[in-house]
């Protein structure tokens, strides 16, 4: 049997798994998400390939795959046909998780074509107006 646990530590204890202070088995949660996701972000919206990127960049990581290419360059070449699904708070998530793991990057050719897409598209909208990053 086991002891009863207050049900509050839950969500607290998986916090602080995936998002606190970091450690082995965080990058190692990271590095395995990366891995099985890389083969599937064909079948990622706009919103989940926002959200890979934003959790890895939450703490810091830019996985590096088996083949040597970086989690970040797929999510790129994955983006960029979706940019015109993108809402504004995904593309600000979006940039500002790139921009966070930047340094850790090898190539960042993705990035840049990336970053100039997104711009495009942002410029292109009727009115910057309705671009509010928080909604």
């Amino acid at each position: 049997r086991h002891p009863k646990r207050s049900s509050t530590k839950h969500p607290k204890l998986l916090y602080n798994l995936l998002i606190g202070h970091q450690n082995s088995q965080q990058r190692t949660i990271f590095q395995s998400i990366a891995n099985a996701s890389v083969t599937r972000l064909s079948e990622f919206d706009a919103q989940c390939l926002c959200n890979l990127a934003y959790a890895n960049a939450i703490i810091n990581s830019a996985p590096i795959l088996d083949d040597g290419s970086a989690l970040f360059e797929h999510i790129a070449r994955a983006s960029l046909p979706l940019l015109d699904t993108f809402k504004p708070q995904t593309y600000s998530n979006l940039v500002w998780s790139f921009a966070k793991t930047h340094g850790q990057m090898t190539n960042t050719s993705a990035t840049a074509t990336l970053f100039k897409e997104v711009a495009e598209h942002i410029v292109k909208l009727p009115s910057l107006e309705d671009f509010k990053p928080q909604e």
